[in-house]
């Protein structure tokens, strides 16, 4: 490859559009190095360093060039391609956000004006949205590339995603705070037609009551709620001298704390002896903590609800004996 070219391709990580090259070099260069191997077209006046198209095995032969990229390479070259005529949206937004890291092979997704002029090609899907205007709050920069707002990002990937995978993205949202349940409502509000459309609202519903993991969340359906069950505190903030606590369930008027454990996390060594110090430090203000584990949530959950009255029970007898 012509050593000009070649340095302007390094500068910018392996990718270079056919205006950027031009500007340095005659345009029959651009087209040596193309027919040469050393770059490879991936999208129209887009072009990559050959040998960043290696190692992704598994690729069908006949699959586009483009999937045949890491993930972030692709995402710059379709962004290249649009030069600011659209934004990075669903699965492939989810990455850039860090929700969800967007598998080498998959399409990739973008969003753009109605009357943009931009179609789907081989490897990228081109939602065209009336009304989308490629300016904050629609449409932001992070990590250097243009995205759709995290809302909007979470509700179009929702019926992309396989119906095991979808919560998780939502859920880390929520508890990164990056964003709320209730901003979460207003945007899945303006998608009426949106497949599986009350899964997602019971979803924002148990996190605006306070539920935080698939655990919590399965708890508050099948087990914590209910006749004799009292109206449990979810996530209640408690300060015990310098320190400031979060408790999955609080029945507050038995001073009881319910701790959901998951089953990986709280099998941890480590863990369970940083859980041993927070036990013993809210039993010096009076809270009981009482502990669950994922498996006796999930496969005993009878005998889970069951114990629960009974220790709410004589809470409240001793409280008045």
């Amino acid at each position: 490859m012509n050593p000009v070219l070649g340095e302007l391709v390094e500068r910018a990580g392996g990718l270079v559009t056919r205006v950027a090259a031009v500007q340095v070099v005659p345009e029959w260069t651009l087209w040596q190095a193309c027919r040469s191997g050393a770059l490879v077209r991936v999208m129209p006046e887009v072009f990559v360093a050959a040998h960043l198209l290696d190692g992704r095995r598994g690729t069908r032969p006949d699959a586009p060039v483009l999937s045949r990229l890491d993930p972030e390479l692709a995402r710059r070259a379709a962004c290249a391609w649009v030069e600011g005529r659209g934004a990075l949206s669903h699965l492939s937004a989810l990455d850039v956000w860090g929700l969800r890291r967007q598998n080498p092979g998959e399409l990739l997704h973008l969003s753009a004006p109605a009357r943009a002029g931009l179609r789907s090609r081989p490897g990228v899907t081109v939602h065209r949205r009336q009304g989308l205007i490629l300016e904050p709050p629609q449409v932001v920069v992070r990590k250097g590339q243009p995205v759709t707002r995290l809302e909007q990002t979470l509700v179009d990937s929702w019926p992309i995603l396989p119906s095991a995978e979808r919560r998780a993205p939502v859920l880390r949202a929520v508890n990164d705070r990056l964003t709320t349940p209730e901003r979460l409502a207003v945007a899945l509000g303006n998608a009426p037609k949106l497949h599986d459309r009350a899964t997602f609202r019971t979803l924002l519903t148990r996190l605006a009551e306070g539920c935080r993991s698939p655990l919590e969340i399965w708890g508050h359906e099948r087990v914590f709620t209910g006749p004799g069950m009292p109206a449990f505190r979810r996530q209640a903030r408690v300060r015990v001298g310098p320190r400031t606590m979060y408790l999955d369930l609080f029945a507050e008027r038995e001073r009881v704390n319910i701790e959901l454990d998951g089953a990986t996390t709280h099998g941890d060594p480590r863990q369970r002896e940083i859980d041993l110090r927070r036990d013993a430090l809210l039993a010096t203000v009076g809270i009981l903590v009482v502990r669950f584990a994922h498996r006796r949530l999930v496969h005993e959950t009878d005998d889970v609800r069951r114990e629960t009255l009974a220790i709410l029970t004589n809470r409240r007898a001793s409280a008045t004996a």
